[in-house]
This record gives C-alpha cells, sequence and structure tokens, in this order.
C-alpha cells in the first residue's frame, strides 16, 4: 500500500519556500518530499532568529 503526503501539506511548503526564496513552482516540486521539509525547517529556523535579534 502506498501513501501519498497530503496536497495541501505540498502546497503548504512549497508556499513557504517560494515566499522566501522565490524558486518556481517547477523547482520546488521537483524536490523530494525531504528535501523540502528540510528547507521549510531552515527558514523557520532563519525567521527565528531574526525574530529573535530584535
Amino acid at each position: 500500500m502506498t501513501l501519498a503526503y497530503p496536497v495541501e501539506m505540498i502546497r503548504s511548503e512549497v508556499a513557504f519556500i517560494a515566499y522566501h526564496f522565490h524558486w518556481s513552482l517547477a523547482e520546488l516540486l521537483e524536490l523530494p518530499h525531504r528535501e523540502r521539509v528540510a528547507w521549510v525547517g531552515q527558514v523557520s529556523d532563519i525567521n527565528k532568529r531574526i525574530l529573535n535579534e530584535k
């Protein structure tokens, strides 16, 4: 049995990364799921550090 990753989660990840890095939809969809999630984590960490510096 193959489980599909929820489309809404993919949209959320893609939108988050695209907003911050302006990568194209095609580039983001080519990334493996784990790599997309890793980028989301990296961007989140950057945002947290910036907020803590204020």
